[in-house]
């Protein structure tokens, strides 16, 4: 297909890479891997404002179902550099750092630094939420404000995502239904206290700052990252422009199209 390829080796550095293959020449950059190495390399294409194609190679590819790649396709999927459609959708940061699907503090920022994580991510978060929820344990010293004015103290779990996540029916759960409605999704859930029963809520917002400890452990896009704080949260609209194989735009789609002179912010 005349497509370069550059393999990712253990030890090197893919952002280092990237910015290698754009100084180049590339007109558009691709991966072939899991959500974390995406988001790196999504993020240089926001950067040097040219087009980004996903190829769904990894474990659970939460991306490519929330952009309209099929994930059963992986070959398929690679026609986004030749015949494809182009489409507008926005990206989330924290700190300066990227992500395509989410940021989690609390609860899933401690299981994803778990070395059984990837092998059993049920289990581990389940054994993660009785270490951090139970009685004796000291809840993660994590606080924000929420959009009624309400701050929280006692964070269990903090989900941050690039666009809400749709929490009910008809839309499946877990799935964003948009990509570009400009907003952050947030999911709280605050450590039990007294009640038996532990109160979350859910809204959207633009941008949010988080404060906590010195270091605040993080799961972004699924990979385990020590945060300093304040974690500033921001959505950036329209930022990348995703090429999607024209075999895979029929499915359902949630990124707009690309409109005539878009030029990509940087």
């Amino acid at each position: 297909m005349g497509l370069e390829v550059v393999i990712l080796a253990p030890g090197q550095d893919l952002a280092s890479l990237v910015d290698a293959a754009v100084a180049a020449g590339a007109d558009a950059l691709g991966m072939a891997g899991g959500d974390g190495s995406l988001a790196v390399v999504a993020a240089a294409a926001a950067a040097y404002g040219i087009p980004f194609v996903c190829v769904p190679a990894g474990t659970r590819n939460h991306f490519a179902l929330d952009v309209g790649v099929d994930r059963r396709d992986l070959i398929g999927a690679l026609g986004a550099f030749a015949d494809a459609v182009e489409r507008q959708i926005d990206v989330a940061e924290v700190n300066g750092r990227v992500f395509l699907n989410n940021a989690s503090l609390g609860i899933y920022g401690e299981a994803v630094r778990s070395p059984a994580y990837r092998d059993a991510k049920v289990r581990t978060l389940l054994q993660t939420a009785a270490e951090v929820m139970g009685p004796s344990a000291a809840a993660p010293a994590l606080r924000l404000i929420d959009d009624l004015d309400h701050e929280h103290r006692n964070l269990a779990l903090v989900l941050v995502s690039n666009n809400p996540y749709a929490l009910e029916r008809p839309l499946a759960a877990g799935t964003r239904p948009t990509l570009g409605s400009g907003q952050l999704g947030v999911i709280v859930i605050d450590a039990p206290g007294d009640s038996p029963i532990a109160p979350g809520r859910a809204w959207t917002a633009p941008c949010l700052e988080v404060t906590g400890p010195a270091a605040v452990h993080a799961g972004i896009d699924g990979e385990a990252v020590d945060l300093s704080p304040p974690l500033r949260f921001a959505i950036r609209p329209a930022a990348l422009r995703v090429r999607i194989a024209a075999r895979h735009a029929r499915r359902p789609a949630f990124g707009a199209p690309v409109p005539p002179g878009f030029t990509p912010p940087h």
